[in-house]
């Protein structure tokens, strides 16, 4: 008999309703049980309208539940420690938006809490869990582009007059490299297969939005003269891209970190231009059901959970550079 996950959502951000109880609901292997808020009503409501059936007032209620194995924090990042270490100490498996912490201190604290309590934590970066990535690494292993030389990836939106939302508050992890230059760094570091040795960042830190970064661009530099530049912006035109160049040739993804599209791959070489569709995918189911899989100890997590202490090592390496204007070395370890 095929086991369920049964999950619990911390909180009642947009996200958890918008995409990740309908992934749910196509899930092999997991279905969401109950919705928790700091308002009843609220929680209430999204249970409402969501099919689900508990609902609770308050965190600990949910950490409480007997019934759930596991939780999903959508909550901002500031409070990404402290509900992740109570709910490792009840009992249970956690899946934490992104970024993990504020800080790679905050996540190791996190990542040594689930250890001692015997529960698996994943960092849900979505967009690794489909197809694509695996053809990726195919082409790249192939050789067909050479040898690596460089990775350019870029993640913008414009929203500079919601002026109410947490990612414009600083004391609340604000701040679009910590929103979304998460990604092409986490990217890069996938690809690359290693961590970055120093990055070295620039960025628009705007008084009106609680000088949090709008807008920023960076270079992380990797072994063997590998490097990834980056772009992130709240402030910045739309578009979400990555590149890949090789001696031979060079692989374009024009949608990188979407899972609503359809994703596709476009491979420029000498000999010829290809573009490579893959069926499509909801990321976000493929991640709750990779992860339960892990739970039930049928297959290992495809990102170990360390994967996020890696990340916010090089995170809090670009968000030192912009703000002092330095180069900054990542520790190894």
């Amino acid at each position: 008999m095929t086991r369920t996950l049964r999950w619990g959502i911390v909180g009642t951000a947009s996200i958890a309703e918008s995409a990740f109880i309908p992934a749910m609901q196509n899930s092999e292997r997991g279905r969401v049980t109950a919705i928790a808020g700091r308002d009843a009503n609220k929680a209430r409501q999204m249970a409402e309208r969501a099919g689900v059936e508990k609902s609770y007032g308050s965190y600990e209620e949910l950490l409480q539940d007997s019934d759930i194995d596991a939780v999903y924090i959508p909550l901002p990042n500031h409070l990404h420690k402290e509900w992740t270490i109570q709910a490792a100490r009840a009992g249970k498996h956690v899946l934490c938006e992104k970024p993990a912490a504020l800080n790679a201190g905050e996540a190791e604290e996190m990542l040594k809490v689930c250890e001692e309590e015997g529960v698996l934590f994943a960092e849900a970066f979505m967009y690794r869990y489909g197809g694509k990535h695996a053809r990726l690494r195919e082409i790249l292993e192939s050789g067909e582009i050479g040898d690596l030389r460089s990775m350019h990836g870029v993640f913008n939106y414009c929203t500079p007059d919601d002026t109410g939302n947490v990612r414009f508050n600083r004391s609340m992890g604000g701040g679009s490299i910590y929103d979304i230059g998460v990604y092409p760094i986490s990217a890069a570091r996938m690809i690359a297969g290693c961590e970055p040795l120093w990055a070295s960042a620039h960025a628009f830190f705007s008084s009106r939005h609680d000088d949090v970064d709008m807008a920023a661009s960076g270079l992380l530099a990797f072994p063997d003269g590998l490097a990834l530049t980056f772009e992130c912006g709240m402030w910045s035109y739309n578009r979400s891209y990555f590149e890949i160049t090789g001696t031979h040739g060079r692989i374009e993804l024009p949608f990188m970190f979407g899972w609503r599209e359809n994703p596709q791959i476009v491979v420029c070489t000498d000999r010829e231009r290809r573009e490579e569709r893959l069926p499509e995918v909801n990321h976000y189911t493929l991640q709750a059901d990779a992860f339960a899989r892990a739970v039930f100890g049928e297959a290992k997590l495809p990102f170990a959970s360390e994967d996020a202490l890696h990340n916010m090592r090089a995170v809090d390496a670009c968000l030192q550079s912009a703000r002092e204007g330095r180069r900054v070395e990542i520790a190894p370890n």
